[in-house]
């Protein structure tokens, strides 16, 4: 499953499910908020932007889910 630009996205955290919009997908290793990610075609990851803080953080695609 794949996810486009600004579409609306659910991950869990410690604190429970999360919601929020997907700001950019990454495929090549990157680093973000210093930390590495070895993001690939095969296994990408998106920067998502959370609703109720705004804060951005990356997540792989498998940890994100469309909300229900």
């Amino acid at each position: 499953m794949s996810f486009r630009k600004g579409e609306k996205v659910t991950w869990n955290t410690p604190q429970g499910t999360t919601e929020g919009k997907v700001v950019e997908k990454r495929e090549k290793e990157f680093t973000f908020d210093g930390q590495k990610f070895k993001a690939s075609s095969d296994e990408p990851y998106y920067i998502v932007e959370s609703a109720k803080s705004g804060k951005q953080a990356a997540h792989k695609q498998s940890a994100l889910s469309k909300p229900s």
